[in-house]
């Protein structure tokens, strides 16, 4: 979250509206969780590339500020048997944030082990980028 808000507070200072454009990065990733839950690819492809083009901010910029339910977008695809939003996070990722802790100080290879979901499509993507 931290990052989200130097990120946007830098974008803001340069537009010279600070309060108004934090609101607005967090007003377009309001919806993230649902559609990841969804399993809806193209929406959250449509939603990475508005975020991208409108605020300059990637996936890893983002990715540690946003909890859906207290989980991570890839821990909630995971949980939700989202394949299709899963993988396409998975491999937006880089290499180093997934083998990076994530806010619980567990990385998602442990957490998925932990939680036994070691068969999802998803965690195979996952090993196989790492």
């Amino acid at each position: 979250m931290l990052k989200i808000v130097k990120v946007s507070l830098a974008i803001a200072t340069t537009l010279g509206m600070a309060s108004t454009a934090q609101a607005d990065v967090t007003e377009a990733l309001a919806n993230i969780c649902t559609i990841v839950e969804a399993d809806d690819k193209g929406e959250l492809r449509k939603k990475m590339r508005a975020v991208e083009s409108d605020y300059r901010l990637k996936l890893k910029d983002y990715y540690s500020g946003v909890t859906c339910g207290g989980n991570s977008l890839i821990r909630t695809a995971l949980l939700n048997n989202a394949v299709n939003t899963g993988s396409l996070l998975v491999k937006k990722m880089p290499k180093g944030d997934l083998n990076a802790p994530e806010a619980d100080g567990k990385t998602l290879q442990a957490w998925v082990s932990e939680n036994g979901l070691q068969d999802s499509p998803i965690a195979a993507v996952l090993n196989d980028r790492l």
